[in-house]
């Protein structure tokens, strides 16, 4: 149905379903917001340029000599307003929010028509995932495309075009940052009175009221709001306890493994808020590819990129998420360059082994957006920030996460000092989150930058990069199509110059 015409925030074409005919009765509406959960497992959004450029752009991994040269512009720091992944992840955002938007303007006729009061509360329930997909698919826009939000300026920082309607015409321009994400507050808002704690449940493939709520907590912590990030994450990390709990390596899952290296092995865990759901016939972007291309011949890995020695030495010797992330030629890793590389390659993203591996599907994992390992992170790093920090507390936080995924011990320290304390959390969340997605952010928002030192048999141009904080690509360019399309009003960011 979304087919892109001139611009991305444009709506249908005429090609598509006439906009009379279209959603008009209950299984309409069903139909459609199946649709909408089809749309995000498009290769430009989580299972693919949404996930991995954001880290492959910053210091977590570097390019292997005689790489194809997939996502380099990125790891150079060479991306231009014309970029066609820079136009694909920009278009499918906006794309999930236009068929929300359709969705959002056609459900009040829908239920006005509807008689079955079990079809009108679930109507609700939908109401409020759909509220839900469109705040979520903003923050993204907002992560990517704008400055990290600062509550003293945040009224003079430029934000995101706001499409709130399908059948209006609205103004094509940029709302403030403080307006962008009042918006995505106001959607989360709506969708946590539509939902409910009954479809709380692991490993959910639909919103949730749980969903909801982690959403709004790594808003509030991206908007400074300490005390809402601390306050919507405890409902996830105490409140709701009994639902949710982190995977752990003294866990056993039904296979025998440990329920963390089920969780990346099978795509499932007691974590899992939400994940996008995949199916032998149905699915999105392979997520592992450029860190192993096993599929060039099926018998070597021919590596894009490696991780960095930096986040190798990261993790502890007692550390199991190393040996769960990362494997090298002792567990039968062997690469097939000719240039005698001999590196630990990201196996995070290997395949699922129940529905992929079995048919030679490899690399393809599904992506999990919303894990309760970032409500442990969330939480920790907002009782260090507040006015009146609170370290105890914060490290109580990271020591819960750690014992889970440490053979024993998982111990840390904190200050209270945020410039000292800083380093530690951007090393724990590394350590957790490696390669989905929220490196340049954080850089971003910490005020930070990085250098890369060279690593042997990794590409010479960009293996030395060093980028100071506050570079203008922290920001990515907005579209150039964009810019030029009929009626644009758009202002661009400073990378687009």
């Amino acid at each position: 149905m979304l087919l892109l015409a001139t611009s991305c925030l444009d709506k249908y074409p005429d090609s598509a379903i006439p906009e009379k005919d279209a959603m008009q009765t209950f299984a309409d509406a069903e139909q459609h917001l199946i649709g909408i959960y089809g749309h995000l497992m498009n290769s430009a959004l989580y299972s693919g340029y949404l996930t991995l450029l954001p880290d492959i752009q910053c210091d977590l991994a570097y390019a292997v000599e005689g790489n194809s040269n997939t996502y380099g512009d990125f790891w150079l720091w060479k991306i231009r307003p014309t970029d066609l992944l820079i136009q694909d992840v920009y278009a499918q955002l906006y794309a999930v929010i236009g068929a929300c938007n359709f969705y959002l303007d056609r459900i009040d006729a829908v239920m006005a028509r509807e008689t079955s009061d079990a079809n009108l509360e679930t109507l609700d329930q939908y109401t409020g995932e759909v509220y839900a997909i469109r705040a979520l698919c903003y923050s993204e826009l907002l992560k990517c495309f704008c400055e990290a939000y600062d509550p003293a300026t945040a009224e003079q920082q430029q934000g995101v075009v706001l499409r709130t309607k399908y059948f209006e015409k609205e103004p094509v321009r940029r709302a403030t940052l403080y307006d962008s994400y009042k918006f995505v507050l106001d959607d989360l808002t709506r969708a946590d009175e539509l939902l409910d704690d009954a479809e709380d449940t692991p490993n959910n493939y639909y919103m949730s009221e749980a969903a909801v709520q982690a959403i709004r907590a790594r808003v509030a912590l991206y908007m400074q709001d300490w005390d809402a990030a601390i306050e919507y994450s405890s409902i996830l990390l105490d409140d709701k306890k009994d639902t949710f709990h982190l995977a752990s390596f003294q866990e056993t899952a039904a296979d025998g493994a440990s329920t963390f290296d089920y969780m990346w092995a099978y795509d499932e865990g007691p974590e899992v808020i939400w994940r996008i759901g995949f199916t032998s016939t149905s699915y999105g972007g392979a997520l592992g590819t450029v860190f192993l291309n096993f599929n060039r011949d099926y018998t070597y890995f021919y590596p894009d990129y490696v991780p960095a020695q930096w986040v190798l030495d990261a993790y502890e010797e007692s550390d199991l998420r190393s040996t769960s992330y990362f494997a090298d030629s002792e567990s039968g890793i062997t690469i097939g360059y000719a240039n005698g590389l001999d590196w630990p390659l990201l196996v995070k993203y290997y395949g699922n082994r129940a529905i992929f591996i079995p048919q030679r599907i490899f690399q393809v994992s599904m992506p999990k957006p919303l894990r309760l390992a970032e409500q442990y992170l969330i939480r920790a790093e907002a009782y260090c920030r507040k006015a009146s920090p609170d370290p105890a507390r914060a490290q109580k936080d990271l020591e819960a996460l750690r014992k889970t995924r440490f053979a024993s011990g998982g111990t840390i320290s904190l200050t209270g000092d945020w410039a000292t304390d800083v380093k530690t959390f951007s090393e724990e969340r590394v350590r957790e989150l490696y390669m989905e997605g929220f490196r340049l952010q954080d850089l971003k928002r910490w005020g930070l930058g990085f250098e890369r030192t060279p690593q042997s048999c990794t590409q010479d141009e960009g293996n030395d990069l060093k980028i100071e904080a506050g570079d203008p690509l922290f920001v990515w360019p907005i579209p150039q199509h964009e810019l030029e399309a009929p009626g644009s009003e758009i202002t661009p960011n400073e990378s687009n110059k």
